[in-house]
């Protein structure tokens, strides 16, 4: 799939909200197409786009941080308040697995938003360079590697963590508990959109991020196994539908 399908799928797959946050690749590929503007200018555009990635970046890492208390907070207010009482605590829980889900796959789609928008800024430089025999892609993505929005370890480890309390404070220990924590996992998160563009992410993610023979030093790093567990446990964990 080309790159300019591919980042209008993800912008569209994304929340409402997030849309106008994202690289806007087409006109910049458009402007290099066009009569090519001065590199200080198209530089200039690009730096634009970067303190617009990384104000929103910073502002979803810190809610999440907040969020993430805030979720830990209940649920061991949970556990004292049902103590060795499982099933007040399956009852009780619904409110709080419905957060945890959604929190999840915001969580990923910000990952996915990094991820994306690195991807298309190489790209676009790549195009620049190749239209005016330049060379500003290797020092300027050399600048983006040090960019908050490039650097997803503290959210990475926080979906990690969650992946982990979904499976301690949600267990499925007989087919019937699987069956229905996995459809009320589902519809809690399929009524504001999050479920089926977390699954999106995710798979977008597995293929961005896998060794090919077109793969450079500008390219995302592969995923590594525990990673590649990760998608598919996490959309496993989300979906009673089978995801190729």
């Amino acid at each position: 799939m080309k790159f300019g399908k591919r980042i209008k799928e993800q912008i569209q797959e994304s929340l409402p909200e997030w849309r106008d946050k994202f690289l806007r690749y087409k006109e910049l590929k458009n402007l290099i197409s066009s009569p090519a503007p001065a590199e200080s200018i198209f530089v200039g555009l690009l730096n634009a786009e970067i303190d617009k990635f990384n104000a929103f970046f910073v502002e979803q890492e810190e809610d999440f941080i907040i969020h993430h208390k805030e979720l830990q907070y209940r649920i061991q207010r949970l556990v004292e308040k049902c103590g060795d009482n499982e099933e007040m605590f399956r009852l009780e829980i619904g409110e709080i697995r419905k957060d945890i889900v959604n929190f999840h796959g915001e969580m990923v789609l910000l990952v996915n938003y990094s991820n994306i928008n690195y991807t298309g800024l190489a790209k676009i430089l790549k195009k620049y360079d190749k239209r005016r025999g330049g060379g500003i892609r290797s020092p300027f993505i050399q600048k983006v590697l040090h960019q908050p929005f490039f650097k997803t370890d503290l959210v990475s480890r926080l979906v990690r963590e969650w992946e982990t309390t979904m499976d301690a404070v949600f267990p499925a220990t007989v087919a019937e508990e699987g069956y229905e924590r996995s459809a009320a996992v589902t519809s809690a998160a399929a009524g504001e959109g999050i479920f089926r563009n977390t699954v999106a992410a995710l798979l977008t993610m597995r293929e961005m991020r896998r060794g090919s023979s077109t793969y450079s030093a500008f390219s995302l790093p592969p995923l590594n196994i525990s990673d590649s567990d990760l998608v598919l446990r996490s959309v496993h964990l989300s979906s009673p539908i089978p995801i190729p």
